[in-house]
């Protein structure tokens, strides 16, 4: 399967919102990601369920939705209703990732884990089996436009083994510092899914970047 491009419309233009979506949507993108935040998980805050919906409408692609929120349990069924088709929470805001898990994927959506940049991927051991994706923080959590942290390569590595020993089907995604600069590396340590933000809506080209990112062939990952 070839690589997945989810641009990150937490760094869009929100005055031109249906604009961006028009690009994203004739684009070679595969997923919109969608960070949620709740100033409390994270130091920032971002967009809610009702914001979700219309995006929803705009959208002709798949919304990967990134709860970044405490208490996820909470509202999973309503960003389920808003339209994501992925609905991921981190790993560090529940004690009941499991049931979580089985909860989203009981409405018909991809279930993901996302784990912060200080979280060993071993963690995950317990529910790898379940999940549709990972989502590997490589970057502190909640701001767009930070540098890509490099100890991330040797955690995908580390993570990709597992899913391979045990013969998964499991998506790793990278979330965080991913452009054109490291992208490849990114994608050879075993990565399946690329979320790029500042890389894709700040470039001169929108369209372009994201074909640039969709076009890297990688051949044999280096794990």
């Amino acid at each position: 399967m070839s690589h997945l491009i989810a641009p990150s419309i937490l760094a869009a233009d929100y005055g031109h919102l249906n604009k961006d979506f028009d690009m994203l949507n004739t684009s070679q993108a595969d997923w919109v990601h969608v960070d949620i935040m709740d100033g409390v998980f994270v130091p920032n805050i971002s967009f809610g369920q009702m914001l979700v919906k219309p995006m929803k409408a705009a959208s002709k692609l798949p919304l990967d939705v990134h709860l970044m929120i405490v208490e996820p349990e909470k509202y999973v069924d309503s960003f389920v209703e808003a339209g994501a088709e992925v609905v991921t929470f981190h790993l560090e805001a529940t004690n009941h990732a499991h049931r979580l898990i089985s909860h989203i994927q009981s409405q018909g959506v991809k279930a993901g884990v996302a784990i912060n940049p200080q979280t060993s991927v071993d963690n995950l051991d317990d529910i790898l089996e379940g999940l549709d994706l990972v989502c590997l923080m490589s970057v502190n959590p909640g701001f767009g436009g930070q540098k890509f942290i490099y100890r991330t390569l040797h955690k995908i590595r580390t993570l990709k083994r597992k899913i391979m020993e045990r013969n998964l089907d499991t998506l790793i995604e990278i979330d965080g510092g991913v452009g054109l600069q490291n992208a490849e590396a990114i994608l050879k340590a075993g990565a399946d899914v690329l979320v790029a933000g500042s890389s894709v809506f700040k470039s001169d080209n929108p369209t372009q970047t994201i074909q640039r990112l969709k076009e890297i062939e990688i051949g044999n990952f280096d794990i």
